[in-house]
């Protein structure tokens, strides 16, 4: 039986509200343990819109004695000012103290776990000092290697850079980088999404990839050398990335490889915007989230839709699985 761990996230967006809507759709299965870390203050506030349709215990800590065999087990992780739609120092507080104790009680090997969208500036008010929970992640695991990957049915891409502002980007393109990321993608690959021989597109940085180095260099010196040097015949580029998309090449690969954020989550969203998962490959657990923000601005309407969630629960279930078959 698998623990499904979910964290609220921000508790002036919509994170509560939709976990609540995930569990309301998961909850009929007996594979499942469901554990939700949320304020119990927000908790209430959320059930005023969206009814629970599942048995639950309310509780302060999680132990082994928490609650009967078929509920939900829902731990209060304090209680924090709610203001719905606004990013603050408490909705920060509250977004990172769900997901510390998350973590706390978290086994690496059996337990999935689930996080609702934060907020990076209430993060920062609440004087947390990371871009966002894949950053988060990876140091409480002391986890080295770790890339941010999005999963749907249509696509599959990942990031050799991460929440980095665009004027920092072309310095942290190296060649130990472009490999450690094509090293971890297909790894996952192979051993999170059971994909045995996966076929990876790489993309250029810069507009027409360098045009043979008269917009850019760095797919001359770090890009096409690492791919070269990998000598694997399915792994290619790098691509043109406005004419990839354009053409549809992303059809032909397994996954894409991109260098900064918006190169591929503008397309990737575009193609799946209410289905797309978010992923953390690397950690020594089954880590997964819907792929969108923290929606403030319908936050308290009880309209969220939760079906990124929802497949984020499939996908972790799926990554899973293929972990113990690998």
């Amino acid at each position: 039986m698998n623990r499904i761990i979910f964290t609220c996230g921000d508790i002036n967006g919509v994170g509560t509200e939709i976990c609540i809507k995930t569990i309301n759709k998961i909850y009929k299965n007996e594979k499942r343990k469901i554990i939700l870390f949320c304020p119990h203050n927000i908790l209430r506030s959320t059930f005023e819109i969206v009814k629970p349709r599942f048995s639950y215990t309310l509780t302060e800590r999680l132990n082994s004695s928490a609650g009967k065999p078929n509920e939900v087990i829902i731990v209060n992780t304090g209680l924090y000012i709610h203001t719905p739609g606004v990013a603050t120092k408490d909705s920060g507080k509250a977004a990172y103290r769900a997901l510390q104790l998350a973590l706390q009680n978290i086994g690496y090997k059996s337990d999935i776990l689930i996080t609702a969208p934060i907020s990076k500036q209430a993060l920062q008010l609440a004087g947390k000092n990371f871009p966002g929970h894949t950053e988060i992640l990876a140091s409480y695991s002391k986890t080295k290697n770790f890339m941010m990957l999005f999963l749907s049915n249509k696509m599959i891409c990942g990031l050799s850079t991460i929440h980095e502002p665009v004027k920092k980007i072309s310095g942290l393109i190296t060649k130990s980088r472009v490999k450690n990321s094509l090293e971890v993608l297909k790894h996952s690959l192979i051993h999170d999404l059971n994909i045995k021989n996966p076929s990876i597109a790489v993309l250029g940085l810069n507009p027409h990839a360098g045009e043979n180095g008269k917009i850019g260099m760095e797919e001359i010196k770090f890009i096409k050398p690492v791919i070269d040097s990998l000598k694997d015949k399915k792994i290619q580029g790098p691509f043109v990335p406005d004419a990839f998309f354009a053409n549809h090449l992303y059809k032909k690969f397994d996954a894409v490889l991109g260098m900064y954020h918006d190169q591929v989550l503008i397309p990737f969203k575009m193609l799946n915007f209410d289905k797309g998962v978010n992923f953390t490959a690397g950690l020594p657990f089954v880590r997964t989230s819907p792929d969108h923000g923290t929606g403030f601005d319908i936050a308290g309407k009880g309209i969220a839709n939760a079906d990124s969630m929802i497949q984020a629960v499939k996908w972790a279930e799926l990554i899973a699985r293929n972990r113990k078959l690998n």
